[in-house]
């Protein structure tokens, strides 16, 4: 078998492996299995006996929760950690300890919204659906007997779940690794082989006797930046129903989203949780905010006006609004609003925040 990370250049490794995290629909489950034979072959472990396929990672762990000692022992740390180690001490060896961060910066660095945090959003809902955290209660409550040994057994609980999750390697959401292996040329016959696997299916599970494999998701949505981003509904989506809803790379419940119409100044003011209270103010839109909210400016001068929008519990949104000092094509000027740290106290300081500078050295020549 041919390695297949023979060390082509970054941007050709990137586009390769973005296009595999971002990768939908049914794996050619053949190949898949055959990628994973090669990994156990290369272990020097004996070819699984058994391949079991589910619909989505919440699927596999139910069955692994569940059926956990007929499957043997996880070979994970022989089939993937150990080529892991040996792909990132060779990189080293051959760039330098310098030269494999600059490798990683310019590879896996630039993966890291589109595989690591779907990654790790898979792994939180998967330890919420299992064993959610119990409702946090006040101190007295907290010290009662009952209530100790709900959180005692929902712990253990949560650690099962926590094992059973670690137990899985994450197929195409392990592109970032697989992109800085593959521009550094370092791996081997082992790597390789995971490569395989990475291509075509979601996360899978290598224990000594069977393999759990889950299919990709059937659906994914991003914003530009990479990161999860839906409006109408689920972000990354698989066939059984499992779902992930985010908005901007920040996770929101199922039924948020529906709350997102008919948004009101006051809806938006008593939402109590802070984070999904930023999502309906950029949802609601800045400008209007300010508008139907009655906000006084703090400060105005040539540059824009400085806004402040104090919420409860919470720092408050501040921002500067300017207008583009060049026309649109229909003769108007667009107006902007950017938003800046809270300390900020004039327009011109949030104008020059934006643009790295501190407020006296912001003189341009000409704004644009």
């Amino acid at each position: 078998m041919s390695t297949q990370l023979t060390g082509r250049p970054a941007d050709a490794s990137v586009a390769h492996w973005r296009a595999v995290a971002a990768a939908t629909g049914p794996a050619d489950r053949a190949t898949a299995e055959q990628a994973v034979r090669a990994a156990y072959r290369a272990a020097g472990l004996a070819e699984p006996a058994a391949f079991r396929w589910h619909p989505s990672p919440l699927a596999a762990v139910t069955e692994l929760l569940d059926r956990r000692e007929e499957f043997g022992a996880s070979v994970r740390e022989q089939v993937r950690t150990a080529a892991w180690e040996r792909a990132r001490t060779a990189a080293i060896a051959a760039h330098g300890a310098g030269g494999w961060a600059e490798l990683w910066g310019a590879t896996g660095a630039e993966l890291s919204a589109t595989t690591a945090l779907p990654a790790e959003r898979v792994r939180t809902a998967l330890l919420d659906h299992f064993a959610p955290e119990p409702e946090p209660q006040d101190w007295a409550e907290s010290r009662k007997p009952a209530n100790r040994e709900i959180r005692r057994l929902a712990g253990e609980a949560r650690a099962k779940v926590r094992l059973a999750v670690l137990d899985a390697v994450a197929g195409q959401h392990d592109a970032a690794w697989f992109a800085a292996f593959d521009t550094a040329g370092t791996g081997d016959e082992a790597l390789a082989a995971l490569a395989g696997v990475a291509r075509q299916t979601g996360w899978w599970w290598p224990f000594e006797n069977t393999v759990l494999l889950s299919e990709r998701p059937v659906a994914l949505h991003r914003d530009e930046a990479g990161r999860l981003d839906r409006a109408d509904g689920p972000a990354l989506a698989y066939a059984d129903g499992f779902a992930l809803y985010a908005w901007r790379g920040m996770p929101v419940p199922a039924d948020f989203l529906d709350r997102l119409t008919g948004l009101t100044v006051e809806r938006i003011r008593t939402e109590e949780n802070a984070e999904l209270r930023r999502v309906m103010l950029e949802h609601f839109g800045y400008d209007r905010y300010l508008a139907e909210s009655g906000a006084e400016p703090l400060h105005r001068d040539e540059t824009g006006v400085l806004w402040r929008i104090q919420l409860p519990d919470d720092e408050p949104v501040v921002m500067v609004e300017v207008v583009n000092s060049t026309a649109e094509p229909d003769g108007t000027f667009r107006t902007y609003y950017l938003r800046v740290p809270p300390s900020t106290r004039t327009a011109r300081a949030g104008v020059a925040w934006t643009f790295g500078v501190e407020e006296e050295e912001y003189r341009p020549q000409r704004e644009t």
